[in-house]
């Protein structure tokens, strides 16, 4: 087994033969590489090596693409591939394909390369460091294969950086304290769905009150005290020893919207599950109570109401809310007492601010900047405001074939009009978004004009400012284009909510903590809502936010990491737990 110190007190060209098979049939990169000797921490050797690929020129990382076998290619039949190759293909079980599955092999490898000139790389070990299956290999070829080629350089360069970090760790012997049974975690909880054919959880389901009592006996084995509220929020508290401690919280929601990722609010409760764990096994205290909480409802998707558990901890619930009926006729005060929760409790949860130390939150990112940017970390500056407005427009359902062009009252082609402006106001803001995720022509027919439309609106922006004017822009848009069209049209207003800056002496102890595992702290705003914008109304708050495989891509059964990335977001936790500071009291 090669150490660290083998590598930092070798000559350069030990270092290089040492550091030989990580990159396929490519000394220069830990030839240039060797220049950072001696290297701190094995994440020090693999950002430098990821450095050097980085500044590389772009035919040097071409060659180094096309330097990769093909995965069950002709070098595979031949025996000719590195032993990293061989056994990281063996992994997946590469080796063992159908006649099937190896002439589908055949037929991507052979369009991709007439497509991109070079061949596709995938690190077959996949997220966990397990390995992918044949079945999950052809499905990202087929997924990829449609990708633009600029982008599919990008992916192909990201996966060759996987695949080193995957080699370095076995060079190393390396055991990851905390991302394997994150990773694992996140597993468990995606096999309770309220889909048979994707990951569905939506609030006080069956599928959502078995994650919830998973979540509890996980909280439970850690060392908390657990209890379910009567929102359902799991809270979890590892007690301090010390006398008249204060609470810091984090934590994250376990619902999901329909057809989601495994990472989303997810990992924000079994990461520092993970971390407390660590710490109990030990008999290792904090001198502060620290409160795990999984908040039971943050996506809306039952009864179109977001932040139910966080407002409940914030005390800001809305019991109007409890009379708000799902698409079966079911209310949720009636889905409470069905799950055993007594909704006349609800206002007991409201936690006391003076109680509170702050809030932090860990956050797969949902999006591609630390991807980009080769970082596993970032520190969240702010958290996008939101507005969100359902609109219903009411045009006259008439023959598509005898009423003129003139004559029509049209309520999708007044809702197209409506996307495109939405489109065109959000290009010239700032960190500014629209979003029209919803469109729906009720008893709608290929021959009738539609005579309704309904379609949802998301406006975003870091400033509150910048999202209001879009809005208001927007909104005379709309009666505009329906008093032209002459559409009848309502909007509801579903949702307001405001930006929420993060704390800036929390951020400091976070980027304190991402630099003592080796990474550089990067700071980038969060444009999707979390429950830390409902905690911002009790308690300063703070976000870690995680690298997002895929292009980034969330809201979606492709969302993924990597178990090295969660081990690492789980050791900037814990050192920064260690560290904490309570803020300063004002002189």
């Amino acid at each position: 087994m090669t150490t660290l110190s083998d590598l930092n007190t070798s000559s350069q060209a030990d270092f290089i033969k040492h550091l030989h098979g990580i990159y396929e049939h490519s000394p220069w990169i830990p030839q240039r590489a060797a220049a950072a000797m001696p290297f701190a921490s094995l994440t020090a050797l693999k950002t430098e090596l990821q450095r050097v690929l980085a500044l590389a020129s772009p035919q040097e990382q071409l060659g180094l693409i096309r330097a990769h076998p093909e995965l069950a290619g002709k070098a595979a039949i031949a025996g000719q591939l590195t032993a990293e190759s061989t056994r990281e293909q063996a992994k997946s079980g590469l080796n063992l394909c159908s006649p099937e599955e190896f002439a589908t092999l055949q037929r991507l490898n052979s369009e991709y390369n007439a497509k991109f000139g070079f061949p596709f790389i995938l690190a077959v070990k996949g997220p966990t460091g397990e390995g992918l299956t044949r079945q999950d290999i052809i499905a990202t070829f087929a997924r990829r294969l449609k990708n633009r080629p600029a982008d599919e350089l990008a992916e192909s360069l990201r996966q060759i950086k996987r695949i080193a970090e995957l080699r370095l760790n076995d060079l190393f012997d390396v055991r990851l304290d905390f991302g394997p049974a994150i990773m694992q975690h996140a597993e468990t909880l995606a096999g309770w769905s309220d889909s048979d054919y994707n990951l569905t959880c939506a609030y006080l389901t069956p599928a959502h009150r078995n994650t919830a009592a998973q979540l509890a006996e996980w909280m439970r084995e850690a060392g908390m005290q657990v209890h379910i509220d009567a929102v359902g929020n799991v809270v979890g508290r590892y007690l301090s020893d010390v006398p008249g401690a204060k609470t810091l919280m984090t934590g994250s929601h376990y619902d999901t919207v329909r057809n989601g990722g495994k990472y989303d609010g997810r990992l924000g409760i079994v990461l520092p599950i993970a971390v407390v764990r660590h710490l109990h096994e030990r008999g290792e205290k904090l001198p502060f109570h620290l409160e795990i909480v999984g908040f039971a409802e943050e996506e809306g998707v039952r009864f179109k109401s977001t932040f139910l558990g966080s407002t409940a901890v914030t005390g800001k619930f809305d019991v109007s809310l409890l009379d708000k009926v799902d698409a079966d006729g079911v209310s949720m005060r009636e889905a409470l007492a069905a799950a055993g929760h007594e909704a006349s409790a609800i206002g007991a949860i409201a936690r006391d601010p003076a109680d509170l130390l702050g809030y932090v939150e860990v956050h797969i990112e949902q999006g591609p900047v630390l991807l980009e940017r080769d970082l596993p970390l970032g520190i969240v500056t702010a958290i996008a405001g939101s507005s969100r407005y359902l609109v219903s427009l009411g045009g006259v359902a008439s023959h598509a074939g005898t009423t003129p062009m003139t004559m029509r009252k049209d309520a999708a082609g007044a809702a197209a009009e409506i996307i495109l402006l939405v489109e065109q106001r959000c290009n010239l803001g700032e960190a500014l978004v629209g979003t029209v995720g919803q469109l729906h022509v009720p008893n709608g027919s290929v021959n009738v004009i539609a005579g309704a439309c309904t379609l949802s609106l998301d406006i975003r922006a870091a400033v509150d400012a910048v999202r209001l004017a879009a809005v208001d822009d927007i909104l005379e848009g709309i009666a505009a284009i329906c008093a032209r069209r002459q559409i009848d049209y309502q909007i509801e207003l579903l949702l307001s909510a405001p930006a929420a800056p993060c704390a800036p002496w929390l951020m400091s102890q976070l980027a304190q903590a991402v630099a003592s595992v080796g990474i550089t702290p990067y700071a980038l705003l969060s444009g999707a809502g979390h429950d830390a914008m409902a905690m911002a109304a009790i308690t300063d708050v703070a976000m870690l936010f995680t690298r997002c495989g895929n292009g980034g891509i969330s809201h979606n059964p492709l969302e993924t990491m990597t178990a090295d990335d969660a081990d690492i977001a789980a050791q900037a936790l814990l050192a920064f737990l260690r560290h904490f500071q309570p803020k300063p009291a004002l002189a």
